[in-house]
Formats: structure tokens, C-alpha cells, sequence
């Protein structure tokens, strides 16, 4: 199953949450998109809001079907809670964590950087969006590539960083000092339902 590459702004509206980031697909219209407006959400029934929960997450993080289904199937082989550990493995994707450091604006702008080479693990160049970034290792933006308006644009504008990254914005590094607790991870997703859509 392909990425989705559509409008955006419409997903959004559809599912209810901004795949931006900014809150700004959902300013003028909060509502799904289609001809009837406002008035047309019909209550969903339980599988429909497991899937809608499970197509929230995959495009919040741009993966598309059998990657995220191969990364829950990993994170079931995991001590702990299924679905934490499923957004803590999404979280430790090098191209969110390119986003999170604020190297990109957006999630599709940090797979864009790491598919075309410019982002380094320990030093290492990886173009492999999906790479799984252990806890003690350093994400760069590579020497050739740090004067990029994009990331010269994003540096700029971003003013928070989690609390489980340091981020250097002189040497434009960053570290992923721990993985993420449940807390510091999207409250908008209710991941119990993701686990039911795929216990089926």
C-alpha cells in the first residue's frame, strides 16, 4: 500500500488533527471536509473508530501500511505496554526525530532531508527515513548540507525541543538522550484502539 500523497489539509480535516503541526488546517474549518459542512459526522461504530485512531498515527508519521504494521508486530515482541512501546518506536524514527529536533518543519519536509542524504547518524550518513535511532546517538545535519534554506528556515522558528533530545542549534546536532515516555508522546492518539484494530 502506497504513502499517501494527497492533499494534506483535507486529511487533516478528515481525521480531526493537524498532520502539520501548526493547528492551522483546523482554524477555519474544523470539520471533515465534504459538500454538507459541519453537519454531517455520523456516529462511528467501534472498528471504525479503531481505524480511524490506527489511519491518525500512520499519517501523523507518514508510514505507510506495512511499514507500521511490521513496527507494531515488533513492538508486541517488547517487555512493557504494546502500544507504548509501538508510538515509542514510531517516535525513534530518525525522520521524527530530525522533525522533533527542529532541522524540518514538517515530518514529510525531515523524510525529504534524510532520503537525500544530508543527516548523519554518529557521524555516519543514513538516507533511510525508517531507521531506528537507539538512545546515546547523535543525529547532524551534514557538513555540505548546513547551509539549506530549509533547515537554516526551520532552526529558526523552532523553539521547543522534548525534553528526551539536547539539540545544538550551532553545531545544528542533536542527541536522543532516552526514549520518550507516554507523556511526552501525542495525547491525540489513543493507542488501546490500534491495538484492538489489530487484534481482530
Amino acid at each position: 500500500m502506497a504513502r499517501y500523497t494527497g492533499p494534506s489539509w483535507k486529511l487533516s480535516r478528515r481525521l480531526g488533527i493537524s498532520l502539520s503541526g501548526t493547528g492551522k488546517e483546523l482554524e477555519k474549518r474544523p470539520y471533515a471536509p465534504g459538500q454538507h459542512g459541519p453537519n454531517q459526522r455520523r456516529k462511528l461504530s467501534e472498528y471504525g473508530l479503531q481505524l480511524q485512531e490506527k489511519q491518525k498515527l500512520r499519517h501523523m508519521f507518514g508510514v505507510n501500511e506495512r511499514q507500521f504494521r511490521r513496527i507494531f508486530n515488533d513492538a508486541g515482541k517488547m517487555a512493557g505496554i504494546h502500544g507504548e512501546n509501538f508510538m515509542i518506536l514510531l517516535e525513534s524514527r530518525l525522520d521524527n526525530l530530525v522533525y522533533r529536533l527542529g532541522l524540518a518543519r514538517t515530518r514529510r519536509q525531515a523524510r525529504q532531508l534524510v532520503n537525500h542524504g544530508h543527516i548523519t547518524v554518529n557521524g555516519g550518513r543514513v538516507d533511510i527515513p525508517s531507521y531506528r535511532v537507539a538512545p546515546g546517538q547523535v543525529i547532524s545535519v551534514r557538513e555540505k548540507s548546513r547551509n539549506l534554506d530549509i533547515v537554516k528556515e526551520a532552526v529558526e522558528v523552532n523553539n521547543f525541543v522534548p525534553e528526551y533530545l539536547t539539540f545544538d542549534a550551532d553545531k545544528l546536532e542533536g542527541t536522543y538522550n532516552r526514549l520518550p515516555e507516554r507523556a511526552e508522546l501525542p495525547s491525540e492518539i489513543n493507542e488501546s484502539l490500534i491495538v484492538e484494530f489489530y487484534s481482530r
